[in-house]
């Protein structure tokens, strides 16, 4: 997917993200945040953070660096990062996660929720997210790849040719 018409769908979604979307999307979210198994003073990278969503539930004495491509979902986050007091959270920044500006091995953790299908290229953010992750880190995936309802499963298919304009 071409990162110009995600900017523009997520321009779009920003007003209305948490909303429509983040009741859909919590339970991976708060999966990925049990599975990460995080110590004091480990560093992560959210890759795609958004408004933000997942920001609250990360441990107080983790620091979190967040990157995202829309400059609107990204001032979402900001107002919820200062809203909510989360002191935790080093950096929101408008980056491209298939060419990040990090360091090689910045982050001890590196979790990529609902990203790797509306990136361009999967196996350039894959390789990015590898050379921030530090030796013996672990990266984390989260993404909806189709679901087993099969009314639902039919309606995603059918938007599927529609992707650019969704952003997803």
């Amino acid at each position: 997917m071409q990162i110009e018409s995600v900017k523009a769908a997520y321009r779009r979604y920003a007003a209305v993200y948490d909303a429509v979307f983040g009741p859909v999307l919590q339970p991976g979210r708060k999966a990925v945040l049990q599975a990460l198994r995080l110590r004091p003073g480990e560093r992560v990278l959210e890759v795609g953070v958004g408004t933000g969503l997942s920001l609250p539930l990360y441990p107080r004495d983790v620091t979190i660096t967040g990157i995202d491509v829309s400059r609107e979902m990204l001032e979402k986050a900001r107002s919820r990062v200062a809203r909510q007091r989360l002191a935790n959270v080093e950096a929101l920044l408008e980056m491209d996660a298939e060419r990040m500006s990090f360091a090689d091995a910045s982050f001890d953790k590196v979790v990529a929720m609902y990203v790797v299908s509306v990136v361009e290229r999967p196996d350039r953010l894959l390789a990015e997210l590898h050379r921030v992750c530090r030796p013996h880190g672990e990266i984390f995936l989260v993404n909806h790849v189709r679901s087993d309802n099969r009314f639902i499963a039919a309606v995603e298919k059918g938007l599927a040719r529609f992707s650019d304009k969704l952003g997803f």
